[in-house]
């Protein structure tokens, strides 16, 4: 129970200090070192949210007295610190009141003008911060939580993690000789197994699925065979179109063929984005070829829409294979007319990994007045982790800004913070301008845009010898930048946890507001360790996913004690896995589980259930709704209607479900044990549960499946064969016997396991 009193002493000093709520667990107040509050409340509060924007370089205020490095660098926010200090300490000669606190109010020249509202919360740390850095004596803070993070939090069981990531990467269950040596050697034998698992076909494809949930580049709005324009492939982009059916009798047939074969082509077209990141990762590659890589992947039948089949058809392994892909140079594109052709000092496309793709162009495409800019932010955003929106003031009137500049974008403060980092890049981009559907290279026939910032990167501006290879001019400085090692982290991040890492929180004035704070900073730290080692590694992604796996962020699983109080709570709240499977995923753990899926969440149900298509649908459902708990029902009685006497079929030892028992095997005393035996087996094997034969689960498992049969036998009379839908899967019309009514007990346990949250989520 929080003291109404304590609550109250808190927010009247929430601006001054690490605010948490107070109650009786929390440790006593001590006064933090100087560092600490310039982490958490000068750059934490203020200056990191406010200033940084314009303040650094490439920012609108690069020029001025004070520039700020970016936090991700080492040692970036000490020498920050070092730098807002001695700024702190100059004080205005008429006024003799300190400078800094001047300008960020608007009362002394401020590009920014006023940012800060004198009085409010920020305004108040930044003066107790100059307070600090003229010796003066600092403010009283208060009470601050100095709990270590993971005190208290319980890891999962080392068996349950090898499950979770074999599942999750590998699309099948631990074998037991893994299940045996992660029992004895515990972490370092997930990290063996894991080192294998990523060489498994399975986790290249999940690689794909995952990074295709952030990059979508299937969802382009039009045919896939589109993205290569008519301007520069028209003679060879159709070509399924001119294939020979006539061998085919049936007219009907001859449609369908040509139907499939069109739908196979746009099929590997869409993939080969994804096939370039599986690439990179398969064969060790530096993962800065996502945005660096000079060449793209191709099958037998999208080679055919390049024109380049006949180039490079001896390269593959099985030209029937519209799945295998090989790496390529393009030459560089020769056009319908003069002014298409596409320069090119080496005569080759200037690839530049998926920047440069005409899928990613295509899917990302620009008009007249965008002007590539949505190809920016989205660039920013996969490659650097950056919201590009969150950069732009809010509340801003922008009536009384066009009419008061002639290029606002270039010229109205409001503006300029983002325009000066948005329009530099998207003249990088300027040479694929393709307004009308044709293609995406096209070099605007007026020139690029005057009434817009110069075309760079980060106050580098793209020399004119360069700019027929701006992407790779662009894609080589992002490799460098010690964002796109941190974007990368995210990336993966989001892949293992089925959600994006946290946001810093806004609310200063909230109550939680360190609790919150802290939760990200403290994901933050582990964040961005992973990113240097990634680096350090040659940006080899596999370090990245066993670096997370085996994190204690993605390992935690609960809470040892109880965290009563809402910022411990506050804390802890993003910590581990708990998503609801995707469709895909509920169907590779049936395959997984029981040797075959079910098949309808792949399709008909996909979308229903939470998918995505790339293109209308982009986000992933996390809550179930009714729909989707009425599929879950479905499927469950479905799979286990079809699983359980499909099982009972297979020879004892080769049964996946009920090895050691017979469908005549019923409750009673001298059965129990056998039966329960099969239980825990059924509980490790569909939930991931490692009970003991008398615990409280198998104790209610048990009295579901011996209820059942009690119930069939009280009735008197019962049909002796399970319906006729419930047959053995492979054998035709044959019905299964079932005189004990064991069968159908036995499908009413995996119905009922198969609704359980182990199963449902991860």
């Amino acid at each position: 129970m929080i003291s109404r009193r304590l609550f109250f002493l808190s927010a009247l000093t929430a601006g001054l200090g690490s605010l948490v709520i107070a109650d009786e667990l929390q440790h006593p107040a001590c006064l933090a070192d100087e560092r600490n509050f310039f982490t958490d409340e000068v750059w934490g509060k203020v200056v990191g949210r406010t200033c940084l924007k314009c303040h650094k370089a490439g920012g609108d205020a690069e020029d001025s007295e004070l520039t700020l490095l970016d936090p991700s660098l080492d040692g970036a926010l000490e020498k920050n610190r070092e730098r807002l200090t001695k700024f702190a300490k100059r004080r205005d000669p008429k006024s003799g009141k300190s400078r800094v606190l001047l300008k960020v109010i608007g009362e002394l020249d401020h590009g920014g003008e006023d940012v800060l509202t004198k009085g409010s919360t920020r305004y108040r740390i930044l003066e107790d911060f100059v307070r600090r850095a003229n010796g003066e004596r600092p403010a009283p803070l208060a009470l601050a939580n100095k709990k270590p993070f993971f005190e208290g939090v319980r890891m999962i069981d080392d068996r349950k993690l090898l499950r979770r990531l074999t599942l999750q990467l590998g699309a099948r269950l631990p074998a037991p000789e893994e299940y045996a040596t992660v029992q004895e050697r515990g972490l370092p034998a997930i990290s063996l197994v894991l080192d294998d698992l990523m060489n498994e076909e399975a986790f290249y494809d999940r690689l794909a699925e995952g990074f295709n949930d952030i990059f979508l580049t299937p969802g382009i709005d039009d045919v896939a065979e589109n993205v290569l324009s008519y301007e520069h492939f028209d003679k060879t982009r159709h070509w399924y179109q001119k294939e020979d059916f006539s061998h085919i009798k049936d007219e009907q047939k001859r449609k369908e063929a040509g139907w499939e074969l069109a739908r196979h082509y746009r099929e590997s077209i869409q993939r080969e984005p994804m096939e370039l990141v599986k690439f990179i990762v398969r064969n060790k590659r530096p993962f800065t070829e996502l945005i660096t890589a000079d060449y793209i992947m191709v099958s037998p039948y999208s080679a055919r829409g390049y024109g380049i089949y006949e180039e490079v058809k001896d390269r593959f392994k099985d030209i029937g294979n519209r799945f295998e892909y090989i790496p390529v140079r393009l030459k560089a594109l020769k056009g319908r007319s003069e002014k298409t052709n596409q320069e090119s000092a080496t005569g080759f496309y200037p690839h530049a990994g998926l920047l440069s793709t005409f899928q990613y162009l295509k899917r990302y495409p620009t008009t007249e007045t965008n002007r590539n800019r949505l190809r920016v932010r989205m660039y920013f955003q996969h490659f650097l982790g950056i919201d590009i929106m969150q950069l732009a003031p809010r509340g801003n009137d922008a009536a009384a800004i066009t009419a008061k500049y002639e290029v606002p974008t270039m010229q109205a403060t409001d503006c300029v913070v983002c325009h000066k980092v948005i329009d530099p890049v998207a003249g990088v981009f300027q040479d694929f301008y393709a307004l009308d559907g044709k293609g995406v290279y096209q070099p605007r026939a007026e020139g690029w845009f005057d009434d817009m910032f110069p075309p760079g990167h980060e106050g580098e501006a793209l020399p004119e010898s360069e700019r027929w290879r701006g992407l790779q001019w662009l894609g080589e400085r992002t490799a460098k930048d010690p964002r796109f090692a941190i974007a990368m982290v995210e990336h993966v991040w989001y892949i293992l946890n089925g959600r994006k890492a946290l946001r810093p929180p806004e609310d200063i004035d909230h109550p939680l507001f360190a609790a919150r704070q802290r939760a990200y900073s403290g994901q933050r730290r582990e964040i961005e360790l992973i990113a240097k080692q990634f680096a350090s590694d040659n940006f080899n992604l596999k370090s990245v996913f066993r670096a997370l796996a085996l994190s204690k962020f993605y390992r935690a699983d609960g809470l040892a004690t109880v965290a009563d109080y809402p910022a411990r709570m506050a804390e802890l709240g993003d910590l581990g896995v708990v998503r609801l499977l995707s469709p895909e995923q509920i169907e590779r753990k049936l395959k997984a589980i029981f040797g075959s899926d079910w098949g309808p969440l792949n399709d008909q149900f996909n979308i229903l259930y939470g998918g995505i298509d790339s293109k209308e649908v982009t986000e992933r459902i996390a809550d179930p709704s009714g729909a989707m708990g009425a599929i879950q029902r479905m499927m469950a009685n479905e799979i286990a209607c079809r699983q359980v006497p499909t099982d009972f079929a297979r020879k004892p030892e080769e049964r996946l479900l009920f090895p050691g028992i017979e469908p005549d095997v019923v409750p009673s005393s001298g059965n129990e044990a056998k039966l329960r035996e099969v239980i825990v087996h059924l509980h490790q094997r569909l939930l991931g549960r490692f009970d003991k034969g008398d615990s409280a689960e198998v104790d209610r498992t048990y009295e579901l499946f011996a209820g059942i049969i009690e119930e069939a036998n009280e009735r008197g009379q019962f049909e002796p064969r399970e319906i006729y839908s419930c047959r053995v899967q492979g054998e035709g019309e044959k019905r299964v016997e079932d005189p004990h009514y064991t069968m159908r007990a036995w499908r009413a346990v995996v119905t009922y396991l198969l609704r359980q949250h182990e199963f449902l989520y991860e």
